[in-house]
């Protein structure tokens, strides 16, 4: 791998399995397109950054391939496969189509200190949009959209909307980030906290369907 393709990839620890700690960061630099299409990068040369063997990489690529976000080449290592604008607008519809009405029907005052409970994850998306950290961005903002839908009590639900996330792909957000923009993007989370403690059902909705929409923005931008 050449070192202009050298990921800014985090040295793992303990709190969970080599392999699921890996696969989790995989993910992170997947969504940003730090990890590029048509891309193949090898398990050892990925293990080396991450300070691991390359065993728990190529079991984590191996768990990424499963989902179809890389494909294996034989002898070679991994490639990252590739969405069109096709599969970003489908990807985008099933979520809007998942994600507002559930949300929405969270809304309720009584409810305020679940909601409160988010807002430190949200601000945390925030202080990441705001220091240009991308992968703790997409950790953050994934932690956040899952939690929140989980106080809907649909497990399966939640696993769908999981799946559509760690399939995306935020091309733009490196440029939104440069030119500043990140930080309001962030903070769309927490006017939706806002909403949701009012009870304000139409207003979440709203929101969500706008935050959903610049995703699909982000997602388009800057294509590789």
């Amino acid at each position: 791998m050449a070192a202009e393709d050298r990921l800014d990839l985090p040295m793992v620890g303990e709190r969970r399995s080599l392999r699921e700690q890996v696969a989790h960061a995989l993910r992170a630099a997947l969504i940003t397109g730090e990890m590029r299409p048509g891309v193949v990068y090898s398990a050892p040369v990925l293990a080396a950054q991450f300070g691991v063997s390359a065993t728990p990489v190529r079991e984590a690529m191996l768990d990424l391939a499963k989902e179809g976000l890389v494909e294996a080449v034989r002898n070679k290592g991994f490639r990252v496969t590739e969405l069109s604008d096709r599969d970003l607008d489908e990807l985008t519809e099933i979520r809007a189509l998942i994600e507002v009405p559930t949300v929405a029907r969270l809304a309720d005052s009584s409810r305020a200190e679940e909601f409160e409970r988010l807002r430190p994850l949200a601000e945390e998306i925030v202080s990441a949009g705001e220091r240009g950290d991308l992968l703790a961005y997409v950790d953050a903002d994934l932690r956040f959209h899952v939690e929140l839908l989980t106080l809907g009590g649909n497990a399966h639900l939640v696993s769908v909307v999981r799946d559509l996330r760690n399939r995306a792909r935020l091309y733009g957000l490196s440029q939104l980030s440069a030119r500043g923009g990140l930080g309001e993007s962030a903070r769309e989370h927490l006017h939706l906290l806002d909403a949701l403690k009012t009870g304000d059902g139409e207003a979440v909705a709203r929101l969500m369907s706008d935050h959903i929409g610049h995703v699909r923005g982000i997602w388009a931008e800057h294509r590789p």
